[in-house]
């Protein structure tokens, strides 16, 4: 239907109708009335702490565990409760077979439990078990402990970290041994908690009479270097030659020569390494020598990174996937592609079957450097060598093709790739989208935004709202407002300028039935 506005003030009506509608859209005036009456956690726990044992509907009323056996071994129950997914139910179980005739817990059947409440955060039922773990006359291992202490660092928990080493001493009735105190002060130094840590290590050589082995010695190593303080990591490994139990040892050096080379001292670090095999004879392993070639790569020295790699060779340490991947990435950090392709060549004459991971890195650099043909036919190259690209490396296809202007062939491998069983992500549609837009290619830019709703991906906000806006100025309004329509199916709510320009133009060509229409269709795809 058309509408001719022979003055302004229509047209500034009309506007104030399309204005107050959006303004509904944004501000969410229309609102429907919540049918589900709120209850907060804290009502629920009143009521069960009052006995409400009557189930509402919010409430699923409790199964009971199946009775698969009348007589249940240790072995069954271990089972039962490892493959029960609701742990109360899983604790209802462990507390009800200790009625069975001649049973006991033992060790293993309370380490599963306590890591099924542990996994399933209920912490209050694992506090409850614990308690009921030092009245058992069952002989522990601290084993359970340490789990315990890995699954609260994970969780942040740093403090119940420390309470779980000190619950190994009442529970297990002895004392922790060297490596729960290894385990978990290297928890605390990882976390960052280094205050914690120290009064940890503190009280524990106070409380045990403890002399540190070299594990804990390399912790606090670890440390210093992890936070740039070198001068107190060699003042720690001077103290273990002091030590009766402990000594520098592989792993004391080579996470020395690794603060050394982040640090770009990279002088004192062979000197170390140096020290490592002449004075002490620690023969170094390939971890090594690869600190070392990724050192000398990071500060741009990669010839001094192959020298490294050539004298690993002559002392009989044979370079592995991760050396040779160093020094190519180091190659190509420095734009020497053609050296970088001899070591992979070089990589498959030592037997070694180069990942994803290689190829990608390697193909990522020639796209970068305008070179996609030459990244295709490493491409090619993986598939002939059985190794799988997936959806990293044919982005990265994707956007070298984009950069140099070769949009269609960018689109017969979107259309493609699915095909041959290759699935892409939503990243995928949009670098080829992008460059549409940036090309002006807005019939195309439509056909592939079809493509991208009919295979369930929404375009990005920014790309969405500048392909209607540009649609909007090449003055294809239908195209645009089918574009529109289509994206607020999916979810996607327009820029109001965006919508703003849309209008606009409706307006200009004296259409305001389609406007009125999707303003109605956004209304209700809001609600």
């Amino acid at each position: 239907m058309y509408f001719n506005m022979r003055d302004s003030a229509c047209y500034v009506d009309a506007m104030d109708v399309v204005a107050r509608k959006v303004r509904r859209v944004y501000t969410g005036v229309e609102t429907f009335p919540s049918l589900v009456k709120f209850r907060s956690p804290l009502q629920h726990l009143e009521n069960i702490s009052q006995g409400a044992n009557v189930p509402s509907e919010t409430t699923p009323v409790a199964r009971e565990l199946p009775q698969k056996r009348k007589h249940h071994c240790h072995e069954s129950v271990i089972n039962l409760i490892k493959h029960e997914k609701d742990p109360q139910l899983a604790l209802q179980f462990f507390n009800k077979v200790t009625n069975q005739k001649g049973f006991n817990h033992n060790h293993n059947t309370y380490a599963i439990i306590l890591h099924k409440l542990a996994r399933c955060k209920k912490y209050e039922l694992l506090d409850a078990v614990l308690h009921q773990m030092t009245y058992d006359t069952c002989k522990f291992h601290e084993g359970i402990f340490l789990n315990l202490m890995m699954h609260f660092s994970k969780s942040s928990m740093h403090e119940r970290v420390l309470e779980m080493f000190h619950r190994i001493l009442p529970i297990v009735r002895a004392k922790p041994s060297l490596k729960a105190i290894s385990t978990c002060l290297n928890l605390l130094v990882d976390a960052d908690q280094i205050e914690m840590a120290r009064a940890f290590l503190l009280n524990t050589r106070k409380d045990f009479d403890l002399e540190p082995n070299t594990c804990i010695f390399n912790i606090l190593v670890k440390h210093h270097c992890k936070k740039g303080d070198l001068g107190h990591a060699f003042e720690v490994a001077k103290e273990m030659e002091k030590s009766k139990l402990s000594c520098p040892n592989l792993i004391t050096y080579s996470t020395m020569i690794n603060g050394l080379c982040a640090s770009g001292r990279l002088e004192e670090a062979i000197g170390l390494f140096e020290e490592m095999v002449s004075k002490h004879q620690i023969l170094p392993d390939a971890l090594t020598y690869n600190l070392l070639i990724n050192g000398f790569c990071r500060s741009g020295k990669t010839d001094g990174a192959s020298k490294i790699m050539k004298f690993m060779k002559k002392n009989g340490c044979s370079p592995n996937l991760f050396n040779y991947s160093s020094l190519m990435n180091g190659f190509c950090q420095e734009g020497r592609l053609e050296e970088a392709k001899e070591t992979l060549v070089e990589m498959k004459g030592a037997g070694l079957k180069p990942d994803t991971v290689v190829y990608t890195t390697l193909i990522n650099y020639f796209c970068r450097a305008r070179r996609t043909d030459e990244a295709i036919e490493l491409l090619e190259e993986m598939k002939r060598n059985e190794c799988r690209p997936d959806v990293v490396t044919m982005n990265v296809i994707l956007r070298g093709l984009c950069e140099e202007s070769r949009s269609n062939e960018a689109i017969t491998m979107l259309m493609r790739l699915p095909v041959v069983g290759i699935y892409l992500n939503k990243a995928s549609y949009r670098i080829v989208l992008n460059c549409l837009c940036k090309e002006g290619e807005s019939e195309k830019a439509v056909r592939l935004l079809d493509l991208m709703l009919r295979r369930g991906f929404l375009p990005h906000f920014c790309t969405s709202n500048e392909l209607i806006v540009h649609l909007c100025k090449a003055g294809k309004v239908n195209d645009a407002a089918i574009q529109l329509s289509g994206l607020v199916e999916m979810g996607f709510e327009p820029d109001p300028d965006t919508w703003s320009v849309l209008i606009d133009l409706i307006f200009r060509e004296r259409k305001l039935l389609p406007a009125f229409r999707l303003l109605d269709e956004l209304l209700i795809n809001h609600d």
